[in-house]
Protein backbone atom coordinates (compact mmCIF):
# COMPACT_ATOMS: atom_id res chain seq x y z
CA UNK A 1 0.00 0.00 0.00
CA UNK A 2 2.39 2.53 0.87
CA UNK A 3 4.24 1.97 -2.48
CA UNK A 4 1.36 2.73 -4.33
CA UNK A 5 0.35 5.95 -2.51
CA UNK A 6 3.82 7.54 -2.64
CA UNK A 7 4.25 6.46 -6.59
CA UNK A 8 0.14 8.29 -7.11
CA UNK A 9 1.99 11.48 -5.68
CA UNK A 10 4.83 10.71 -7.78
CA UNK A 11 2.91 9.90 -10.71
CA UNK A 12 0.69 13.07 -10.22
CA UNK A 13 -2.38 11.05 -9.68
CA UNK A 14 -2.62 12.60 -6.10
CA UNK A 15 -1.88 16.28 -5.09
CA UNK A 16 1.10 16.95 -3.49
CA UNK A 17 -1.21 17.79 -0.08
CA UNK A 18 -0.93 14.05 0.51
CA UNK A 19 2.59 13.98 1.68
CA UNK A 20 1.31 13.86 4.92
CA UNK A 21 -0.25 10.37 4.14
CA UNK A 22 2.90 9.56 2.71
CA UNK A 23 4.74 10.14 6.01
CA UNK A 24 2.28 8.36 7.95
CA UNK A 25 1.93 5.27 5.75
CA UNK A 26 5.55 4.95 5.36
CA UNK A 27 6.56 5.13 9.30
CA UNK A 28 3.90 3.03 10.27
CA UNK A 29 3.27 0.69 7.67
CA UNK A 30 6.04 0.53 5.52
CA UNK A 31 8.35 1.14 7.95
CA UNK A 32 7.26 -0.40 11.51
CA UNK A 33 4.94 -2.93 9.68
CA UNK A 34 7.89 -4.63 7.52
CA UNK A 35 10.47 -4.40 10.53
CA UNK A 36 8.01 -6.59 12.70
CA UNK A 37 7.56 -8.62 9.76
CA UNK A 38 11.41 -9.10 9.48
CA UNK A 39 11.71 -9.92 13.09
CA UNK A 40 9.20 -12.44 12.95
CA UNK A 41 10.74 -14.19 9.52
CA UNK A 42 13.90 -14.34 11.43
CA UNK A 43 12.13 -16.43 14.04
CA UNK A 44 10.99 -18.58 11.12
CA UNK A 45 14.40 -19.17 10.00
CA UNK A 46 13.74 -17.02 6.72
CA UNK A 47 16.85 -14.99 6.00
CA UNK A 48 15.64 -13.67 2.61
CA UNK A 49 12.52 -12.97 4.09
CA UNK A 50 14.41 -10.98 7.14
CA UNK A 51 16.61 -9.16 5.23
CA UNK A 52 14.12 -8.11 2.66
CA UNK A 53 11.55 -6.80 5.40
CA UNK A 54 14.03 -5.35 7.99
CA UNK A 55 15.58 -3.51 5.12
CA UNK A 56 12.55 -2.32 3.14
CA UNK A 57 11.09 -1.51 6.48
CA UNK A 58 14.06 0.45 7.12
CA UNK A 59 14.46 1.87 4.03
CA UNK A 60 10.83 3.60 4.47
CA UNK A 61 11.64 5.14 7.93
CA UNK A 62 14.95 6.47 6.52
CA UNK A 63 13.09 8.18 3.25
CA UNK A 64 10.56 9.76 5.47
CA UNK A 65 13.50 10.80 7.72
CA UNK A 66 14.87 12.72 4.87
CA UNK A 67 12.05 14.05 3.73
CA UNK A 68 10.79 15.22 7.56
CA UNK A 69 14.49 15.72 8.87
CA UNK A 70 14.97 19.46 7.04
CA UNK A 71 11.46 20.94 7.87
CA UNK A 72 11.88 20.21 11.81
CA UNK A 73 15.56 21.91 11.18
CA UNK A 74 17.27 18.93 12.26
CA UNK A 75 18.99 18.50 8.97
CA UNK A 76 19.40 20.37 5.60
CA UNK A 77 17.60 19.49 2.69
CA UNK A 78 19.00 17.16 0.76
CA UNK A 79 20.05 17.75 -2.99
CA UNK A 80 19.15 15.53 -6.01
CA UNK A 81 22.46 13.98 -6.31
CA UNK A 82 22.38 12.78 -3.17
CA UNK A 83 18.51 11.83 -3.39
CA UNK A 84 19.67 10.08 -6.80
CA UNK A 85 22.71 8.19 -5.09
CA UNK A 86 20.41 7.43 -2.17
CA UNK A 87 18.02 5.61 -4.44
CA UNK A 88 21.33 3.96 -7.25
CA UNK A 89 22.01 2.12 -4.10
CA UNK A 90 18.86 0.87 -2.74
CA UNK A 91 18.15 -0.17 -6.45
CA UNK A 92 21.53 -2.17 -6.09
CA UNK A 93 20.59 -3.94 -3.16
CA UNK A 94 16.76 -4.90 -4.59
CA UNK A 95 18.92 -6.32 -8.16
CA UNK A 96 20.24 -8.71 -5.74
CA UNK A 97 17.18 -9.50 -3.76
CA UNK A 98 15.64 -10.45 -7.07
CA UNK A 99 18.55 -12.22 -8.49
CA UNK A 100 18.03 -14.12 -4.77
CA UNK A 101 13.72 -14.32 -5.26
CA UNK A 102 14.56 -16.26 -9.42
CA UNK A 103 14.52 -19.40 -6.56
CA UNK A 104 11.54 -18.22 -5.08
CA UNK A 105 7.82 -17.85 -6.09
CA UNK A 106 7.26 -15.89 -10.03
CA UNK A 107 5.45 -12.96 -8.04
CA UNK A 108 8.12 -12.57 -5.61
CA UNK A 109 9.95 -11.83 -9.05
CA UNK A 110 7.53 -9.68 -10.15
CA UNK A 111 7.86 -7.52 -7.19
CA UNK A 112 11.80 -7.46 -7.27
CA UNK A 113 12.42 -6.60 -10.65
CA UNK A 114 10.13 -4.35 -11.07
CA UNK A 115 10.85 -2.56 -7.58
CA UNK A 116 14.46 -2.55 -8.91
CA UNK A 117 13.35 -0.57 -11.95
CA UNK A 118 11.64 1.73 -9.67
CA UNK A 119 14.69 2.32 -7.86
CA UNK A 120 16.66 3.60 -10.73
CA UNK A 121 13.94 5.64 -12.43
CA UNK A 122 13.82 7.27 -9.07
CA UNK A 123 17.72 7.73 -9.24
CA UNK A 124 17.45 8.72 -13.03
CA UNK A 125 14.52 11.51 -12.25
CA UNK A 126 16.76 12.76 -9.90
CA UNK A 127 20.11 12.81 -11.37
CA UNK A 128 18.76 14.11 -14.41
CA UNK A 129 15.97 16.57 -13.35
CA UNK A 130 13.37 15.18 -15.85
CA UNK A 131 9.88 15.48 -14.56
CA UNK A 132 8.70 13.10 -17.10
CA UNK A 133 11.19 9.92 -15.56
CA UNK A 134 9.65 10.74 -12.43
CA UNK A 135 6.06 10.82 -13.60
CA UNK A 136 7.20 7.22 -16.05
CA UNK A 137 8.21 6.10 -12.26
CA UNK A 138 5.05 6.96 -10.16
CA UNK A 139 3.51 4.76 -13.20
CA UNK A 140 6.15 1.92 -12.47
CA UNK A 141 5.55 2.02 -9.00
CA UNK A 142 1.82 1.75 -9.00
CA UNK A 143 2.49 -1.56 -10.91
CA UNK A 144 5.28 -2.43 -8.48
CA UNK A 145 3.27 -1.66 -5.40
CA UNK A 146 -0.05 -3.14 -6.52
CA UNK A 147 2.16 -6.53 -7.42
CA UNK A 148 3.42 -6.72 -4.16
CA UNK A 149 -0.15 -6.08 -3.09
CA UNK A 150 -1.19 -9.46 -4.83
CA UNK A 151 1.67 -11.38 -3.53
CA UNK A 152 0.96 -10.53 -0.48
CA UNK A 153 -3.45 -11.32 -1.36
CA UNK A 154 -2.42 -14.40 -2.43
CA UNK A 155 -0.22 -15.43 0.53
CA UNK A 156 -3.12 -14.75 2.64
CA UNK A 157 -5.87 -16.35 0.81
CA UNK A 158 -3.74 -19.69 -0.36
CA UNK A 159 -2.66 -20.51 3.10
CA UNK A 160 -6.46 -19.48 4.88
CA UNK A 161 -8.47 -21.81 2.41
CA UNK A 162 -4.78 -24.60 1.77
CA UNK A 163 -5.24 -24.74 -1.92
CA UNK A 164 -4.41 -22.08 -4.90
CA UNK A 165 -6.76 -19.39 -4.70
CA UNK A 166 -4.51 -16.77 -6.08
CA UNK A 167 -1.32 -18.37 -8.15
CA UNK A 168 2.20 -16.89 -7.59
Amino acid sequence: MTTVLLNLLNAEIIPSSGWGMIFAIGIFYGGMAQIIAGILEFKNGNTFGTLAFCSYGLFWLSLVALLVFPVLGWAGAVDSTSMGAYFVMWGIFTTYMFIGSLKLKKGLQVVFLSLAVLFFLLATADLTGIDVIKTIAGLEGIFCGSSAIYVACAEVLNEIYRKTVLPL
